[in-house]
């Protein structure tokens, strides 16, 4: 009898569904983040879309306890507590930011923090990190002088290296050439394949059909439209989504 063909079993269903309730964020007497909420499940590349100043990467920050919320509830199966699950999530930018060391040092200071410091599991992790980048020339090569889409890649390989549960990217291929992006967006695909979710902020359309299955689309700190990326980009319901996806400028009121 043939045996069905099993998936790998989520890394990241531990921490889902996250469920995100009147979450709001105030800065210099300004509300940017006003009253959001949405429901994100384990499976899939979730990207968050919208105009410039809709509260994108606000909501990673919050999201990854970067900054404060000033009102309401970040709940990760239930958990609200985030220093509990912190180790179980990393984060990408859009600039990439590296210590002033050599790429592996880049590489061994992050499993420092994550407490992996037995020399045996240091050195595999590490190398292989080094090939999933093809950084492995450039090991020793300090982190700061590597080309821009060099760094992005340490950057990706850093925060992949121990598998997290969640992987939040804020526009990582924003500033590369087209083969910095195949490189990164293969290894977004590879983390997700593994078990990884993903949360990507993005402003390409194109890339957003590429990697995401569901796009959560919002204007001026709020949710417009969460659906299908597909069927969104082709179909949107909102008015702000059809002026986004259509090519017509939205802006913040």
């Amino acid at each position: 009898m043939l045996k069905t063909k099993q998936k790998p079993p989520r890394v990241s269903q531990n921490l889902f569904p996250l469920k995100v309730e009147k979450l709001a964020y105030e800065a210099n007497g300004k509300k940017l983040i006003n009253n959001l909420n949405f429901q994100l499940e384990a499976d899939g590349i979730t990207a968050l879309m919208g105009p410039n100043g809709a509260g994108k990467s606000l909501t990673l920050r919050l999201l990854h306890n970067l900054i404060e919320k000033t009102s309401g509830t970040i709940s990760w199966n239930n958990e609200t507590n985030q220093e509990l699950i912190q180790n179980s999530q990393a984060m990408v930018f859009q600039k990439p930011v590296l210590l002033r060391r050599s790429v592996i040092e880049n590489l061994r200071y992050n499993l420092h923090v994550k407490k992996i410091t037995g020399k045996a599991q240091q050195s595999e992790l590490i190398e292989e990190a080094l090939t999933r980048a093809g950084l492995s020339k450039h090991a020793n090569n300090p982190a700061r002088l590597l080309s821009g889409g060099e760094q992005q890649k340490l950057a990706m390989a850093r925060a992949l290296m121990t598998k997290p549960s969640i992987l939040f990217l804020d526009e990582p291929t924003a500033s590369l050439d087209p083969n910095a992006t195949i490189v990164i967006e293969d290894l977004i695909k590879a983390a997700n394949k593994q078990g990884t979710k993903i949360i990507l902020v993005t402003h390409d359309i194109g890339q957003a059909k590429r990697l995401a299955e569901e796009v959560l689309f919002l204007t001026a700190g709020q949710v417009s439209e969460q659906g299908p990326a597909k069927e969104m980009i082709a179909n949107p319901k909102s008015k702000p989504a059809k002026q986004y996806f259509s090519g017509k400028i939205v802006t913040e009121k």
